[in-house]
């Protein structure tokens, strides 16, 4: 698993608005996971990350109240649109 981005490179990187899948309580991978459920937000980022008093860095994100722990919250990866074909 990487190391988490702090809140400064996670603002160097992802602008308000990013698209984003956020957890905000429990990753699919988790082994609790199972037995708790997943809520699955699929969402954009409305703040820029900052760290919580006891250092974790977080974001808000639209549809949710309060910050998601960033290791709680993947970008999603946009394809850029294909170039338009010549018409014969």
């Amino acid at each position: 698993m990487s190391q988490p981005l702090t809140a400064e490179a996670w603002n160097e990187r992802h602008p308000i608005g990013t698209p984003v899948i956020a957890y905000p309580g429990i990753r699919p991978k988790d082994p609790a996971a199972a037995a708790s459920g997943v809520h699955r937000l699929e969402t954009v980022t409305r703040s820029r990350a900052w760290n919580l008093g006891h250092g974790s860095p977080v974001v808000s994100v639209e549809g949710y109240s309060g910050g998601i722990c960033l290791s709680h919250v993947d970008v999603v990866q946009q394809t850029a649109p294909a170039a338009p074909t010549p018409e014969a």
